[in-house]
């Protein structure tokens, strides 16, 4: 990799990282979770629409973008604003986030016939167990709950990653306009029919939470996303998917210098584990 492409990689990482921390300080402003949601995919539609020009997917192409805009878009959105919603430590957030490499290993396993080599299931395993020691910390005994949505947003993430293999040679920018519009469109019915009074909450967003969800939708989900497809045009996905492995570190550094938070030791100990863990399946064959 070239000075500027480790350069631009570390930015990714950093913004994917920052995703969890901004997400979390802008539900503290009262904001519904779910709304949220629907806000940042409806800034990620308009943002794209120019690019997108309305051209629709060709006839084999609209059940896979169909599922990709649902699990992508909904259920990746959903379940992240709710986890970080309940969440009162982030820590534990950032690293089961990591559960979307062994779901979408076991997922392609099941789906798509793909066979997991021995070295994968190891360290799958290992995944679930450094998962499993953050779960029984006495100290987060709260979290429990937190870490089952974040695991179903993990589970969901993973599906979307199924269902973009089969959209390899459509156009990215008219994949995430769809699932954009879709996120937008579903989140947004959610929010009406069961956190009730969007419109008071519309009209109460600060400028503040304006720039926070802009953050999450222009800098992550626009800009991390297309710059990492960028980079998958020089380098294998096995060059460049090993540095996935570095965004809950950022985001925990992060944590730590908006919110103060400290990672306990079983936290710790359960990174130690699964961060390894994720970096050596992602760089393995």
């Amino acid at each position: 990799m070239s000075i500027k492409h480790y350069l631009l990689v570390f930015i990714i990482m950093f913004l994917f990282g920052s995703a969890f921390p901004i997400g979390k300080l802008a539900l503290n402003t009262s904001l519904p979770p779910v709304l949220m949601s629907s806000l940042r995919m409806g800034l990620v539609f308009l943002c794209l629409l120019p690019f997108w020009k309305f051209k629709l997917p060709t006839k084999k192409d609209i059940f896979p973008l169909l599922f990709f805009s649902i699990t992508m878009g909904v259920g990746v959105n959903f379940f992240l604003n709710l986890a970080l919603l309940n969440a009162k430590v982030l820590s534990p957030v950032l690293i089961g986030s990591q559960l979307t490499i062994p779901f979408a290993l076991l997922a392609s396993s099941f789906f798509l016939n793909e066979k997991i080599s021995f070295k994968k299931w190891f360290f799958i395993f290992l995944i679930f167990f450094g998962i499993i020691i953050i779960g029984f910390d006495p100290q987060l005994k709260n979290e429990i709950y937190t870490l089952f949505l974040v695991a179903l947003m993990a589970l969901f993430y993973a599906f979307s990653n199924i269902f973009s293999r089969y959209l390899k040679l459509v156009n990215v920018t008219l994949t995430n306009s769809y699932m954009g519009l879709m996120g937008f469109v579903v989140l947004m019915i959610i929010s009406i029919l069961f956190e009730k009074n969007t419109i008071h909450h519309l009209k109460n967003i600060n400028i503040t939470t304006w720039f926070l969800i802009a953050h999450s939708s222009i800098l992550v989900s626009i800009f991390g996303h297309m710059s990492m497809f960028y980079l998958l045009k020089f380098y294998p996905v096995g060059k460049a998917f090993p540095f996935y492995a570095l965004f809950p570190i950022f985001g925990i550094i992060q944590t730590y210098f908006i919110f103060g938070e400290i990672p306990t030791l079983m936290v710790i100990i359960g990174s130690c584990i699964v961060i390894p863990s994720v970096y050596i399946i992602n760089k393995t064959k």
